[in-house]
């Protein structure tokens, strides 16, 4: 990847610019430190909710416009929200980057919060809600993630929960949206076709006259260490088979086990990729879990899960299973592979298998420059735009003995919650995220 000029506007925006001149296009990424982990019972989905309402137009720009300009360039646009962010873009032919700076700087400061267009998203929020019942998995996911956390807000789905978003009010978003959309709360991305000191002066002119917010109020919530297995069951319609979900505590992005166990995951399902989203793994019917439940015919689908974050997170390990296995077999297989890693050193051509994959996901990311915008902004986000700097120096730093030492720290049983789901009698329908997505505007 080509180097990153960042700059800190003196109202504290932090401005991250990448040129990248294989192809005229370029993409400007509005970043915001706000996500489900600043939300408190009574107002859940808050920060979903928000997002939505930034794409209905401002007094200079009404609703049906921001699209209206981006089409007519030919260009894309959407936001997603997130634990520990909410993000927007837009992609355009390089000539009109100005446009995406015009749009976020204006639904910074700007947003319409109409009382009819609010009531009219309540619905859609709530439709969305539902159709994410209907997923087996991520039903299955939202009672895990509850019962492993106790005091921090990562157990809030992102969405919200239903008694929630039937509560939330006009003024509740309005305080909200004042509260964290900020340019001191904020991180705008451009990469692209351009000339970065050029473009530097389109976005101070633009944003520069914004006023820093006001302070606020800092997530002091610390998840406790768990003391002993925690289970929940899930019955429902919906599904064909049973699924097993396990969750363990683990940390966060800037702790020195984050890197060890990055690799464990690489080993049990393949490397993801080196960002917060990760991608499909690469590798993965090589892997451990695949092997020990695919290939065994115990499950249609195994993997695991662990993603950089601001604060501790847990890493994740799941099967589809087969019509007629049981879960206790699934889940005696997984705890099998699990303690394998903790006992067994990686041997080193399987670690340098994981390594090669972690490289070849680096390649990926840089493929195109809407990745490498969500790269850089969800790691200034989570940790710092230092992190990717330092990646491979890290990676290779890896021992096995380092692997398989915080490996039994983490997948020891009084840190793990298991969560089974069982099919009932009926269906449901809906096409819904996988579990674990982030919340998008999803525009039609």
């Amino acid at each position: 990847m080509t180097p990153t000029v960042r700059t800190v506007l003196p109202n504290g925006l932090v401005v991250l610019l990448r040129e990248v001149h294989t192809a005229p296009v370029a993409t400007f990424w509005a970043w915001y430190r706000v996500g489900s982990r600043n939300e408190v019972p009574g107002v859940t989905g808050i920060s979903h909710w928000v997002e939505h309402m930034l794409f209905k137009g401002t007094p200079t720009l009404g609703k049906g416009e921001f699209s209206r300009l981006v089409n007519r360039h030919g260009g894309s646009w959407n936001g997603f929200t997130w634990k520990d962010f909410t993000a927007y873009f837009e992609t355009l032919p390089a000539a009109n980057v100005g446009l995406g700076i015009r749009i976020e700087s204006d639904r910074m400061v700007n947003t319409l919060f109409d009382p009819a267009e609010v009531e009219s998203e309540r619905t859609v929020i709530i439709s969305e809600r539902e159709g994410a019942e209907n997923n087996p998995e991520y039903a299955l996911y939202e009672e895990v993630e509850a019962a492993a956390y106790r005091v921090h807000s990562y157990r809030h789905a992102v969405i919200g929960y239903k008694s929630d978003l039937w509560a939330i009010t006009r003024d509740d978003l309005v305080r909200h949206y004042r509260t964290y959309y900020n340019p001191n709360n904020a991180v705008v991305v451009a990469v692209g076709d351009f000339d970065s000191q050029a473009l530097l002066r389109q976005i101070t002119d633009a944003f520069g006259p914004i006023p820093a917010g006001p302070d606020r109020q800092p997530v002091r919530s610390v998840e406790p260490p768990q003391e002993g297995e925690r289970r929940v069951t899930v019955r429902r319609p919906g599904g064909a088979v049973p699924i097993v979900q396990m969750g363990f505590h683990a940390p966060e992005v800037s702790h020195p086990d984050f890197f060890p166990l990055l690799l464990v995951d690489g080993v049990l399902s393949g490397f993801k990729g080196p960002g917060v989203f990760g991608g499909e793994a690469i590798g993965g019917r090589s892997s451990r879990l695949y092997r020990a439940l695919v290939e065994r015919e115990l499950a249609v689908d195994a993997g695991s899960a662990f993603r950089p974050s601001l604060d501790p997170t847990l890493l994740e390990v799941g099967a589809t299973l087969r019509p007629g296995v049981a879960p206790e077999r699934a889940e005696a297989a997984i705890l099998a592979e699990l303690r394998r890693i903790a006992e067994e050193p990686v041997g080193a051509e399987e670690l340098d298998k994981v390594r090669k994959q972690a490289r070849a996901q680096w390649v990926y990311a840089a493929d195109g420059v809407s990745q490498q915008a969500v790269l850089l902004g969800s790691m200034e986000i989570v940790a710092t735009s230092e992190f990717l700097t330092h990646f491979w120096d890290h990676l290779a730093a890896v021992t096995p003995e380092a692997i398989q030492e915080v490996a039994a720290r983490t997948f020891s049983d009084r840190n793990r919650t298991v969560g089974w789901y069982f099919p009932e009698t009926g269906s449901a329908v809906g096409e819904t995220p996988p579990a674990g997505a982030a919340v998008g505007h999803g525009r039609a």
